[in-house]
């Protein structure tokens, strides 16, 4: 079902004819809605490094559920973009049209579908043929006002289901200027006036469809939305990459209790289209019947191959720049590791004294902006974009002491981020609190100004680290860190780090 541009003021209301439209088997389950969701796939059209993933195999699960019963739905939870060459070469139209073409029903935004600007944004999204969903964003007056709906019901046999979407606020994780014209609206309270409308206009049920964050550090979270609501039975998340498999016993807890004592049901399926979830709805019963399905090569013999072939006019520049050798490494640093989390930080110093021609007396980077691992063997530049896909650039700054140990407050709480091989940080599992900072061996001086390299979508306090806001730029580098990357390993500098990895923790709680 294709929706185009609605006003922002009202409830758009879709028959699901899915017996008819999707090749359901035979309605002998038409008293049950199955929705088939996913989250942070994060322009991961191709399988990953571990042979996990791929649109092509998506496919595969979503035909076979729709082949087997009568009303099915697919829902996207945001972040469908950025993390791979086919978003850096192509900006968004790969996974547009790839998404398009499975016939999602919804999806809302998350915070990287912002990375190229609202125009662009505009652009793509006005080509989306699912309902675009917005419950807590005020869009009006910006390039987007009249592309989202606020909520959507959808019937089902004679029972109604209502939709609604809840975003992140922007401050602190999208870049100011990428996200001109969004006014953020307090995500529980806005959830819990549209579920009470949707209620009021006999809905049965209602289900969130959020990129908040199953638990994050900073601002509201899906928890916080089932503690905090009475009208919602179903949270479908994104954000955190957080996998919830209900029949795993050490999965993050799935059913929460309400305001009322209700339990809510909250899903996400991890990141990088690793899994599809799939919740099995008995209406009459409302009985919700949640599982994750894993996204692998089991799959690869029933692959659509007309689906397939609509990838390979943009394989060929991607595969290009994956078959262009730079470098190679005896180590693998694996994405979320210490390892490649110390590489970066390391790089980010080097690179950070290059530029400004003085020595940097430490470096800050973060994990979110690393986001694939590097095998060991041979290095290639797709390898190294698709590593650090984003536009940033390293700048050097000068920082106050004081300014600076906040910062790595912030940090703490964040569960550690990247410094240095020359700092140490030492904070309280418990509370995040630092108890000691030393920069070769000695303690951080409040007083005292300190040069710092990091990169600019940092030095402008996101990822929530307001401090650095504060500091003064010295120098910045005119390339994007991939390729200074790409300069570096190329040229041979980056060898002695590739040699002799680093897995210390350099932030330690105890």
């Amino acid at each position: 079902m294709t929706s185009r541009f609605f006003s922002p003021l009202a409830t758009l209301i879709i028959g699901l004819c899915i017996a008819s439209c999707t090749a359901g088997k035979g309605g002998s389950d038409s008293d049950h809605l199955v929705i088939l969701h996913t989250n942070d796939t994060h322009s991961s059209i191709d399988p990953d490094s571990r042979d996990n993933g791929g649109i092509a195999r998506r496919k595969v699960i979503i035909d076979s559920v729709r082949a087997e019963h009568s009303n099915v739905m697919l829902v996207d939870a945001g972040d469908a973009v950025q993390g791979s060459l086919y978003f850096t070469i192509f900006g968004g139209e790969v996974e547009r049209a790839l998404m398009n073409e499975l016939g999602y029903d919804i999806r809302i935004l998350g915070n990287h579908e912002f990375d190229r600007g609202m125009k662009k944004l505009a652009e793509e999204w006005g080509q989306v043929t699912a309902t675009r969903l917005s419950t807590n964003y005020d869009l009006t007056g910006s390039t987007l006002e009249g592309l989202f709906v606020p909520t959507v019901i959808k019937e089902v046999n004679g029972h109604k289901i209502g939709f609604i979407g809840l975003n992140l606020d922007p401050v602190g994780i999208i870049a100011e200027e990428n996200c001109e014209g969004v006014k953020y609206l307090d995500a529980l309270e806005k959830a819990n006036e549209a579920a009470a409308r949707l209620r009021s206009e006999g809905v049965e049920m209602v289900i969130a469809v959020s990129h908040l964050g199953y638990d994050p550090t900073q601002g509201t979270s899906d928890v916080d939305i089932a503690r905090g609501s009475k009208d919602i039975d179903i949270i479908i998340g994104g954000h955190s990459h957080t996998a919830i498999d209900p029949a795993n016993p050490d999965s993050p807890q799935w059913r929460i209790p309400n305001a009322e004592g209700d339990t809510v049901t909250v899903l996400q399926t991890g990141s990088r289209g690793s899994a599809v979830g799939e919740i099995d709805i008995d209406l009459a019963t409302r009985t919700v019947t949640p599982k994750l399905i894993p996204v692998n090569n089991r799959l690869d013999s029933r692959i659509d191959t007309k689906f397939a072939s609509l990838i390979d006019p943009y394989r060929v520049k991607v595969d290009s720049l994956r078959a262009y050798k730079i470098g190679e490494t005896p180590n693998e640093f694996e994405r979320t590791s210490t390892r490649m989390l110390n590489l970066f930080s390391d790089f980010v110093r080097e690179r950070g004294a290059e530029i400004s021609g003085k020595p940097v007396d430490l470096s800050i980077m973060n994990k979110g902006g690393i986001r694939n691992s590097l095998m060991a063997g041979d290095i290639t530049k797709g390898e190294i974009i698709d590593i650090a896909p984003f536009e940033n650039r390293v700048v050097v700054l000068d920082i106050l002491g004081a300014d600076l140990l906040e910062n790595i407050g912030i940090m703490t709480g964040q569960e550690g981020q990247g410094v240095s091989s020359n700092v140490k940080v030492l904070y309280d599992p418990e509370t995040h609190a630092v108890n000691s900072v030393t920069i070769d061996g000695r303690p951080v001086d409040p007083a005292r100004s300190y040069r710092l390299a990091t990169i600019d979508y940092l030095a402008a306090g996101n990822d929530y680290m307001t401090p650095l806001k504060r500091a003064v730029t010295i120098a910045r580098s005119k390339d994007i860190l991939y390729e200074a990357l790409i300069e570096y390993i190329e040229s041979g500098r980056l060898n002695r780090l590739l040699a002799a990895p680093d897995d210390t923790a350099r932030m330690t709680s105890f």
